[in-house]
């Protein structure tokens, strides 16, 4: 997804409250939510600038989200948009840095632990599900599926496998050219967690980065290579790069909007998120305003990135949760593998 790496936006505005169009999970409205009130559009133009930072993953959502408000509603501050992972974002966000951080994952124990001790209260807010995308280059004729232990086998610390035909005795003598994310990538933390079983443990030598063009562009260059990151970023690339579809023990599947609404790409299947900083949006009319406008447009923002949205009904909980300040995480400070969609939803609604 060929974009910018950090995007300080020229000056944007306004922010309006919604109101919520409810639908139900399996047939979800596609009808984005609606303004319903006025806002102080002066404190908001003379609001301080945001600042995101965050999940790679989740930065073409947030980018685009900040660029259609900025197109709608100028004359407010600027917003700079940037990403150097879950990890990296959560590290600043709870010394008290940007205003919102973006996640790939849930926050950890230990991350609300280090907000705690530095005063940042948050608010957590999922945005989208990604079916977390295992790629080899295009001109790859032999693999077309790969199960979870053999994921497994090929990613777990101290590896030795190295070649194609040490994962399938059928598949060619030729080098694997392996291409990941760094260790500061949600992603990296997710797929550690559900695929080795320990977060944060695999082999180091392969190719690392948190900037998923970067990991692209190597598979895309590479006819051996194999590499995981956020579905977004391989349908922007699809003519160029395979999806393998994942074996969990069912049969493989393919990682597509249909099977992440179905629950049956799992456990690959997983929520993204927005955290937004409490004493912040207290404090500036621009954020809340901003915020309220992602929750109304995330629908058709995440359908045009190339995520799965969530329901509206999901949206218009997660908008209470943020008016009415609803500080903490409704995850147990880690990944969740096979949630679907209804149940983040039920989730959310119970907590």
């Amino acid at each position: 997804m060929k974009i910018a790496k950090k995007a300080n936006l020229p000056k944007i505005s306004l922010a309006v409250a919604f109101s919520a169009v409810v639908a139900s999970c399996s047939q979800p409205s596609t009808t984005p939510l609606t303004d319903s009130a006025p806002v102080d559009l002066e404190a908001i133009a003379l609001s301080e600038p945001l600042s995101i930072d965050g999940s790679s993953t989740v930065y073409p959502i947030t980018l685009e989200m900040a660029q259609r408000f900025q197109r709608e509603k100028p004359n407010s501050p600027e917003i700079a948009v940037e990403f150097s992972g879950t990890g990296g974002g959560f590290e600043k966000f709870c010394a008290g840095e940007p205003d919102i951080s973006t996640a790939s994952r849930p926050i950890t124990q230990d991350e609300m632990a280090e907000c705690k001790a530095n005063g940042v209260e948050f608010i957590e807010l999922p945005v989208a599900f990604d079916a977390l995308t295992v790629v080899v280059n295009g001109e790859n004729t032999w693999a077309e599926n790969i199960t979870l232990e053999e994921l497994k086998t090929l990613w777990e610390p101290g590896s030795t496998l190295s070649s194609w035909n040490q994962i399938r005795a059928d598949w060619p003598n030729e080098p694997i050219v392996l291409y990941g994310p760094g260790e500061a990538s949600g992603t990296f933390d997710y797929f550690t967690e559900v695929v080795i079983g320990d977060d944060g443990e695999s082999r180091t030598n392969y190719t690392a980065s948190e900037d998923d063009d970067e990991l692209v562009s190597g598979i895309q260059s590479e006819a051996n290579a194999l590499g995981y990151f956020g579905f977004a970023y391989y349908k922007d690339a699809e003519g160029s790069l395979n999806a393998l579809a994942i074996d969990s023990g069912n049969g493989p599947i393919d990682p597509a909007g249909e099977t992440i609404r179905t629950g049956d790409y799992q456990p690959l299947s997983r929520p993204l998120f927005i955290y937004t900083n409490v004493e912040r949006t207290a404090t500036t009319p621009a954020l809340g305003a901003f915020i309220e406008f992602y929750m109304a447009n995330a629908r058709t923002v995440v359908d045009d990135v190339g995520y799965e949205p969530l329901p509206n009904e999901a949206y218009t909980i997660a908008l209470d949760h943020f008016t009415t300040q609803k500080v903490g995480s409704v995850f147990d400070g880690k990944a969740q593998p096979d949630l679907t969609i209804e149940e983040l939803l039920q989730k959310e609604a119970d907590s």
